[in-house]
């Protein structure tokens, strides 16, 4: 059988005969030994490679093997800028980065010369329009936050800033971001590392995400602290508090705070000691079913003094949200509000598996908690924000169809601040200081430029909200319907969202409103 000739030996050779040739060049004229400078350095190189066993690819092509290495670490650069088209790219296309950009910067955000998009497409979606646009004010696209158990409802943005914490972030991020909501006048939610002084900084309405961890509310061995969390609730910038029971990214997985990034500011603001290893476990251990963790509900109302209290999940199992429900109409205690993260949400750094085959998707979550709220009569007590790859006004039309009457969104609002989609959020190295700790990086981002750009971008989202809900007929957010909405399911067949998402329709009538639990 014929055998190629190894590239090893092919530079060995090589390196020989360079020497030689040197050596050679050397009787002529001295110069020609400062080769050497370049020989040797690359000979150890070789030498180095053919000997170890870590990297078979090197150990076979012991130089040239490092090309292979530096176009992977340039393909995403390569892929985006010269390849990607407008409609390519994920998790966000060209196309949505750039409406956002331009919504930030408040540039043209139009497009000219028609539809990008293949209409003819299995999947493609449209809302109906009217013959007789109606007209809608801004200022009406807010919602009261609050059941009837809640003494300090807030008044809400439909548009607000999801979950992400300091830390994950950089300190010139969390401000800006923050800074953005006070200008715009939205919420900011802080996620479950703390509030920090950057959230506070910002001056912006704030929404306290408590996760497994406890972080600003833990005592030193890691459980609930009444006393802390009575302490930072007060602050007059919190205006609600989630409770994290998991996110779409990585639903069911916990986490780990290593010591090295347990810096003693990290410490101060999640109350732990610093220079430790801190896990966020799975599970919550303030509570361990739908009854306790109600009580759980109940108990943060009391020590917020009414504040609005709400729980923030991606739904797996169908039961156990039934179950809950079942809990609150029985035990007639309710959260404020239920956040539904979509199993497409994005997280600085989840593993494959949960990423990507791990939770619902928003719309079948929203369709789904929406009819099951309304099964049991508790939709008039809770509101539903949102959370899944939501940035633009469109984008919005549709949560709200299903059930929305809030919207959160994470990557959108890092757009906003300068976020190429670079993917480097799990490295420490964003090359545009968001998701850093690096000082010579996040001091690259100007916070009074990019709070301006946070505030422009959710002005124009929601500007373009009210004109697409007056070009279809929707003159408030309860008149948003499914049955306006199609997406094309097969070639020459279309169906609504209605008929997707809410093929059996339920009613409060349909459950005995003196169920009793088994």
């Amino acid at each position: 059988m014929a055998t190629t000739v190894s590239v090893r030996r092919v530079l060995s050779y090589a390196f020989a005969s360079a020497y030689l040739v040197t050596l050679f060049l050397s009787i002529f004229d001295r110069q020609a030994l400062w080769l050497f400078l370049l020989l040797v350095p690359l000979h150890l190189v070789y030498q180095h490679n053919v000997r170890q066993a870590k990297h078979t690819l090197l150990r076979n092509f012991p130089l040239v093997g490092y090309l292979r290495y530096f176009f992977e670490s340039i393909r995403p650069e390569f892929r985006q800028y010269f390849f990607e088209s407008d409609t390519d790219g994920k998790p966000f296309s060209r196309r949505q980065r750039s409406i956002v950009y331009q919504r930030a910067k408040n540039v043209r955000q139009t497009v000219p010369f028609g539809m990008h998009s293949n209409s003819l497409e299995i999947g493609y979606e449209w809302i109906a329009h009217t013959m007789f646009p109606v007209h809608v004010k801004e200022e009406n696209l807010r919602v009261l936050v609050g059941s009837s158990q809640c003494k300090q409802p807030y008044s809400a943005s439909i548009y607000n800033i999801s979950a992400m914490s300091y830390g994950s972030l950089s300190k010139t991020a969390v401000t800006a971001l923050s800074a953005g909501a006070k200008l715009g006048g939205f919420a900011h939610n802080t996620g479950e590392g703390g509030v920090s002084p950057f959230h506070i900084q910002g001056g912006g309405d704030l929404i306290w995400q408590i996760g497994t961890g406890y972080f600003g509310c833990r005592d030193k061995n890691g459980s609930f602290s009444e006393v802390l969390f009575r302490e930072q609730v007060a602050h007059p910038h919190i205006k609600m508090v989630e409770i994290k029971l998991s996110q779409g990214a990585k639903p069911g997985h916990g986490g780990i705070l290593p010591a090295a990034k347990n810096t003693p500011e990290i410490a101060a603001i999640r109350k732990v000691e610093p220079y430790t290893t801190v896990a966020s476990p799975p599970a919550h251990a303030a509570f361990k079913d739908p009854f306790t963790m109600l009580l759980f509900v109940e108990k943060l109302r009391v020590l917020s003094e009414g504040k609005p209290i709400g729980i923030k999940l991606c739904i797996g199992s169908k039961q156990e949200f039934e179950r809950l429900c079942q809990e609150m109409m029985h035990n007639r205690i309710y959260p404020d509000f239920i956040t539904i993260d979509g199993a497409e949400g994005g997280t600085g750094a989840a593993p494959l598996e949960f990423t990507d085959s791990l939770g619902m998707p928003l719309y079948d979550a929203l369709a789904f908690a929406q009819s099951t709220l309304r099964k049991y009569g508790l939709r008039d007590e809770i509101k539903i924000i949102a959370a899944g790859k939501i940035i633009t006004g469109v984008d919005i039309i549709k949560a709200a169809s299903l059930g929305a009457d809030i919207c959160y969104s994470a990557r959108g609002m890092m757009f906003a601040l300068g976020c190429i989609q670079a993917l480097q959020c799990d490295s420490g190295r964003c090359p545009v200081g968001i998701a850093t700790q690096d000082k010579n990086l996040y001091q690259g981002l100007d916070v009074a430029d990019k709070r301006v750009r946070v505030a422009n971008f959710h002005g124009n989202t929601i500007k373009s909200t009210v004109e697409v809900m007056e070009a279809c007929g929707f003159d408030s957010l309860e008149s948003i319907k499914p049955d306006k909405i199609f997406r094309r399911v097969e070639q020459g067949r279309n169906m609504s969202f209605k008929e997707l998402y809410f093929p059996k329709s339920q009613t409060p009538s349909t459950i005995n409103r003196n169920y009793v639990l088994n």
